[in-house]
Order: C-alpha cells, then structure tokens, then sequence
C-alpha cells in the first residue's frame, strides 16, 4: 500500500554506493525509516541523494513496523534546498541540524505529531533567513521548547514547579524576576531539570540538579516574548540549561550541541 505525505529529512545513513537509508519526519505519518534505493545514482527518480534538512512531498510502501518503508518517490518542495541554502551560515546550519537530532531522539516511529511538524518546517523556513547569532539562537530556544511541549515534556515556567509560586516580572523595578509569595522584593530563580520547571529560592534545597539563573535568563524564561530582545550572553545561557535539560531526559548528550555552545 502507498502512502503520500509531507516529509523532513532528519537523518541519512549511506547504505550501498547507490542507496539511502532516511529517516523521514512526517505530517501525518510521524518518524519513519526508509530506504531508498538508487537515490545516488545520478539518474536517479529522486534527483541525486536525498539530503538532510530537505524536505517537500514522499511517496513510500509501508511494511511492518518493524521494518524500512520503501521509498518510492521524494519531491522537495520549491525554492528548498536542504543543506545548500543553510551552507553559507554554518551556525544557523548547525542549529538546524541540531533541531533534527532532538526530533529524532525525542520523537518514536509511526506517531505522528502535525503541530510539531509545522513548528520544525516554520523553524526551518526562518533559519533560512536568521542573519545575527542572537536571532538564531533565540529561534532554536523557541523550537527547542515547542519540541518539548509536543511530546509531552513542556516544561512549567510560569510558576515554582514545587510550592506552585506564580511567576511575577517585575520591569518597573528593572526587570528583577521574582515570584509572588517569596519573602523580598526579587527572588533567585532555579531550574530543575528532574522536577522539569522553574524552582523558587524557598525550594531550591530539596533540588540537588538545579541550575541557577540570573536575573535576564529568568526573564526571558517567564516571558519568552523577551527572547527576541536578549543579548548573546543570556541566550546562551538558556542554550546551555536546555542542552543539560536534554541530556537528562534522553540519558545522552545531544552530539550536535559542542557546536552550538562552543560558537
């Protein structure tokens, strides 16, 4: 049986001198690994090698779940091009594949997620035209929680995960966040990456992983709006919390992040 939908490619495996194994992340379909056989001939139905980041229309035979699809047709989308219109900006090429690593080590094979599909293909189309560091890294932190949020493993950022504080940010006093309920005019703000949200001063003791924030990074973590505004030191900051958040939910660390946080 054929199925029609619409693909990103988040992963390739060389598989004979002529042929591909792709990880396709789908519409409709969710994550799915084919193979596509005689894509590097350069005569090939699929126009050459099918290359990370490409996306557009796939046509392929569903077998068991268990085993490869087979790739039958790949039509990327116009004005597309994969890696070749990311290869002129390695950094924003880098988070774009950094994104496709995340989808392919948070999402599982045949469950679909359309909402998080268009966030990744949105994601993509921006990338595209990112030209400063920050407004990339502030576009990969938004995917990166949109990510989370899809699968079920959103983060609470609006109030203290464990005596359930709201979150209050205080810009007429310059921009000190602090939480409603906590003794003092500001409040030292944590994140947990076990208790998956924001810690308040009260409760950061009973949370040995906390990962302390200052001041901006707390901001811009209650009021993501704020994220478009930030400077490079407190992007990376967040950068640097959500590689480690990351790294704990999947039990490794993403390899693409030493080029991330090392930029």
């Amino acid at each position: 049986m054929l199925t029609k939908d619409q693909a990103i490619c988040i992963r390739t495996v060389d598989y004979s001198e002529t042929s591909q194994i792709v990880t396709f992340f789908t519409k409709a379909s969710g994550k799915i690994g084919a193979i596509a056989k005689g894509s590097k001939r350069p005569k090939s139905s699929f126009d050459g090698p099918i290359e990370m980041l490409s996306h557009g229309r796939i046509v392929f035979s569903a077998s068991n779940k268990d085993k490869l699809a087979t790739l039958t047709e790949f039509e990327s989308a116009a004005g597309t091009g994969g890696l070749n219109l990311l290869r002129n900006n390695l950094f924003s090429l880098n988070c774009c594949l950094f994104a496709a690593e995340l989808v392919n080590n948070l999402t599982d094979e045949h469950d679909p997620h359309p909402n998080l599909f268009d966030s990744f293909l949105e994601f993509l189309h921006n990338a595209e035209n990112a030209e400063e560091k920050c407004e990339m890294l502030a576009l990969l932190i938004l995917f990166q929680l949109a990510l989370l949020k899809n699968v079920g493993l959103g983060p609470i950022l609006n109030h203290c995960v464990n005596c359930k504080a709201t979150s209050d940010i205080r810009l007429p006093h310059g921009g000190h966040p602090a939480l409603s309920g906590v003794e003092g005019p500001t409040s030292q703000l944590y994140f947990s990456s076990s208790a998956n949200g924001l810690i308040c001063r009260n409760c950061e003791s009973a949370f040995q992983d906390k990962f302390k924030l200052t001041k901006d990074a707390s901001a811009c973590l209650t009021n993501l709006k704020l994220l478009a505004e930030s400077n490079e030191n407190t992007l990376n900051e967040i950068e640097k919390l959500l590689v480690y958040h990351f790294t704990e939910l999947t039990h490794r660390r993403p390899k693409m992040a030493k080029y991330i946080l090392q930029s």
